[in-house]
């Protein structure tokens, strides 16, 4: 058996190399890029960057490139060369909108038209799977393979990559036990870990739910803000509770608690929205700021925890279709959607009227 990591375990690595300002490469045959990320760029690794070579570009999402009222010739992402300039500073105040009254961007930004941007591309949602900020300064480089072995850093195949990032990793069981709470004493805790090592969820079941029977559940996103400090912001807390107490009453049901904070973008990403919500933005607006889209969470993370404890069909306590859609796409069966009513309050409203009128929610 081979010590060496397998690409799922490097991809693993590359993300938290990411996160501390270390240096990835993505390669497609002959062809590289030496990518960094914005959030994390530090002047002396951007310095070098430009001594392996001239033509350093940035790379932002569509969305982004939308508030810099900049040109995305690519569709989904912009890219623009990096000024010779313009320093680490520069690049994270073009990736964080928090920044852009602080640093006021210098214009017009020109996106380049010529070139590939398929490894950007990739580039860009790693970025997004390790929660930091979608944008990336990146170098072409001829012989990926050498100069990662000179870098000693992680060597991605770009193939490999994009089927990481767009495939659902299998859920394997960790640990369970029984655990009493104020919605029911009887009460067990199931801890369920991605293949691939990512972050753990979890099923909170209640008693012992018929696995022949439609189950009362619930998918719950995590949100610290709401679930842990109370805040009025969002109807997070009320909506756990509620739904904890109603599995409660009636003695059976199964929670499923996704470690999704932020619908998807992580804590520091969403404390990132609410600054920008203290400007005058909604939920969906400063999302799209970020360079982010309105929502990144993965829902199918709930119908795999659902069929490995057993369950085929659910009545699902949601107010979001797009759960609905998602749960009957991967083969669990809806057999009623049960809304979900929380009491609206003044530091909420108009959170819950753009989750209706921009998301969709039936409420």
């Amino acid at each position: 058996m081979s010590l060496l990591p397998s690409q799922a375990e490097t991809i693993a690595r590359a993300r938290a190399d990411l996160r501390v300002g270390l240096p990835v490469v993505i390669a497609d045959g002959g062809r590289g890029l030496l990518v960094l990320a914005a959030e994390t760029l530090s002047a002396a690794r951007l310095d070098g960057l430009r001594s392996m070579g001239d033509g350093v570009t940035v790379a932002i999402t569509q969305r982004r490139a939308e508030t810099l009222k900049m040109a995305a010739y690519d569709g989904d992402l912009a890219r623009l060369r990096l000024p010779a300039d313009m320093g680490a500073a520069w690049v994270r105040a073009l990736a964080d909108p928090a920044r852009d009254l602080s640093h006021p961007l210098k214009g017009p930004l020109i996106g380049l038209r010529q070139g590939q941007a398929d490894l950007h591309r990739l580039a860009l949602a790693l970025t997004k799977s390790a929660q930091l900020l979608p944008a990336i300064v990146a170098l072409d480089i001829a012989n990926p393979r050498a100069e990662a072995q000179q870098l000693g850093a992680a060597l991605l195949i770009a193939d490999h990559l994009a089927q990481d990032l767009a495939e659902h990793h299998p859920l394997l069981p960790v640990a369970a036990a029984r655990l009493p709470m104020e919605a029911a004493e009887a009460g067990r805790l199931h801890i369920f870990r991605p293949e691939n090592g990512g972050v753990e969820h979890y099923a909170i079941e209640i008693g012992r739910p018929d696995r022949e029977q439609p189950v009362l559940a619930r998918l719950h996103s995590a949100c610290f803000t709401g679930d842990v400090l109370g805040s009025l912001k969002c109807d997070c807390g009320p909506q756990l509770r509620t739904a904890l107490a109603e599995m409660g009453r009636l003695g059976a049901g199964v929670l499923l608690y996704l470690n999704q904070e932020g619908r998807g973008i992580g804590l520091a990403n969403k404390m990132r929205a609410y600054s920008l919500q203290d400007q005058g933005f909604d939920t969906v607006e400063a999302n799209h700021r970020l360079g982010f889209e309105d929502d990144e969470r993965d829902f199918r993370i709930g119908a795999d925890l659902l069929k490995r404890m057993g369950f085929s069909a659910v009545r699902l306590m949601t107010n979001n279709p797009a759960k609905v859609a998602m749960m009957q796409a991967e083969g669990i069966m809806v057999a009623e959607r049960v809304p979900l009513v929380t009491e609206t309050g003044r530091h909420n409203a108009h959170y819950l009227s753009v989750k209706r009128d921009k998301s969709g929610h039936l409420l």
